[in-house]
């Protein structure tokens, strides 16, 4: 069983990831979490330990860390003996904590695909770009490497898997949808690092259609639907991290991310865009000061983290995918519901961290009792699902799906006896 793990990142979702770990240290024995500034480590170790959510006794250290740097990484790593890094840090870290994993023996999870600095929306497939160029390395050393295991991507994913594996024997569509209908109270505010959120946004959409990848502008194409609980939404097409794994892993034509923007989001970002200031390339001011707007832009909006105490409201986020079962055709919506007011007050974050950083932790959880412990490089899709979702069931992410039966709580097989983790939502 592997033990020990390594939280890198200090921000709301690594807030989350380090609550949700505490609760489940029985099985993966210390925790250290590290960032560039440490004092953000402390202040999440301190609200551990004030909402008492270390299952029992044990380990939980602040470190300094520039995981840029792969060796001070490695060191580390071999320091605190982690056997699990989960890498919630900036995208922009990913190569440098891969490397880190693979030369020290570590297993690697991270929740969104790496982005270098200089580029805004490569040209597909991105994974291809960046962390598959190490997946027979990952193999030769076998090292276990789950990319993506957030919730989108992450869990959409293993819905997609499900969908195939359960309910469908030919899926034409996968539409991937995800509102977020809570209000912050703020004029303006994005949910996570404003630099990353923004990059999605100031460049080309690409989508899987038609088994091909088909490019088109932000804002450019909508759809409404009437959701769960959140009612009806209007969300856009948007590129997004899971279409470049679902369409290379599974044989489905069309795979769309639609995200959810209310129009004054629409507005601002317009005026920002137009202006120039969501540029990621570097200006000279008036005063010889060199300054990249982007920053600069990040720097004057509200820490998300800063979000969760205010924060109301519920996410919807799911997978709507339709196909044929048995030769009829059939449409199912898997999706989950989750409250900002109640995440809060279980581990001090919002809806939007708490989705995200649940999931890493059952994938580590997975990993240490060896049912996702696949020695290889995989994306969450190329996992069995069923272990997954049922681990999440207990973790404060139920599933649920609405088809032509209605809309009812998705139900899993029991874990391995011995393997059952139960941590209780809202302990």
């Amino acid at each position: 069983m592997k033990k020990n793990i390594l939280i890198i990142g200090a921000g709301g979702v690594a807030q989350v990831v380090a609550h949700k770990a505490a609760q489940a240290n029985d099985v993966l024995g210390d925790i250290h979490i590290a960032s560039r500034t440490v004092s953000k480590c402390h202040a999440i170790v301190q609200s551990v330990l004030e909402k008492r959510s270390l299952k029992m006794p044990g380990v939980l250290q602040a470190h300094q860390l520039d995981a840029l740097d792969v060796e001070a990484t490695k060191a580390l790593i071999e320091k605190t003996r982690a056997r699990i890094v989960i890498n919630v840090g900036s995208a922009f870290l990913n190569m440098s904590v891969l490397r880190a994993c693979m030369e020290t023996g570590a297993a690697y999870i991270d929740t969104a695909i790496h982005e270098d600095p200089a580029k805004i929306c490569e040209t597909p497939p991105w994974y291809g770009n960046y962390e598959w160029t190490h997946r027979a390395e990952c193999e030769r050393r076998g090292i276990t490497a789950i990319l993506g295991a957030g919730f989108d991507p992450g869990v959409v994913n293993a819905y997609a898997a499900l969908a195939a594996e359960s309910y469908f024997d030919r899926i034409d569509s996968i539409d991937i949808i995800d509102v977020n209908a809570g209000s912050h109270g703020r004029y303006f505010a994005t949910n996570f690092d404003p630099e990353i959120n923004f990059r999605e946004f100031t460049g080309k959409v690409w989508s899987w259609q038609d088994s091909q990848w088909t490019e088109n502008k932000m804002f450019e194409v909508k759809r409404t639907d009437d959701l769960p609980v959140v009612g009806s939404q209007t969300t856009y097409l948007t590129g997004h991290d899971e279409i470049h794994s679902l369409s290379a892993n599974l044989d489905v034509p069309d795979i769309r991310f639609w995200m959810g923007f209310g129009e004054h989001y629409i507005n601002v970002f317009t005026v920002l865009n137009n202006l120039g200031l969501l540029s990621e390339k570097p200006v000279m001011t008036a005063e010889g000061v060199e300054v990249v707007p982007l920053k600069v832009v990040k720097a004057v909006l509200p820490d998300p983290a800063s979000l969760a105490p205010t924060y109301t409201g519920k996410t919807c986020i799911g997978d709507l995918v339709k196909g044929t079962k048995d030769g009829v055709e059939r449409e199912v919506f898997i999706y989950n519901i989750c409250d900002h007011a109640e995440n809060y007050a279980e581990v001090g974050s919002q809806a939007i961290s708490y989705t995200a950083g649940v999931p890493p932790v059952a994938a580590a959880i997975l990993i240490a009792t060896g049912e996702w412990d696949a020695k290889r490089m995989v994306n969450v899709e190329e996992l069995p699902p069923q272990p997954f979702l049922s681990l999440l069931d207990t973790m404060g992410l139920p599933s649920r799906i609405r088809d032509a039966d209605g809309d009812r709580e998705l139900t899993f097989d029991p874990l391995p006896q011995g393997n059952a983790i139960k941590v209780a939502a809202g302990r």
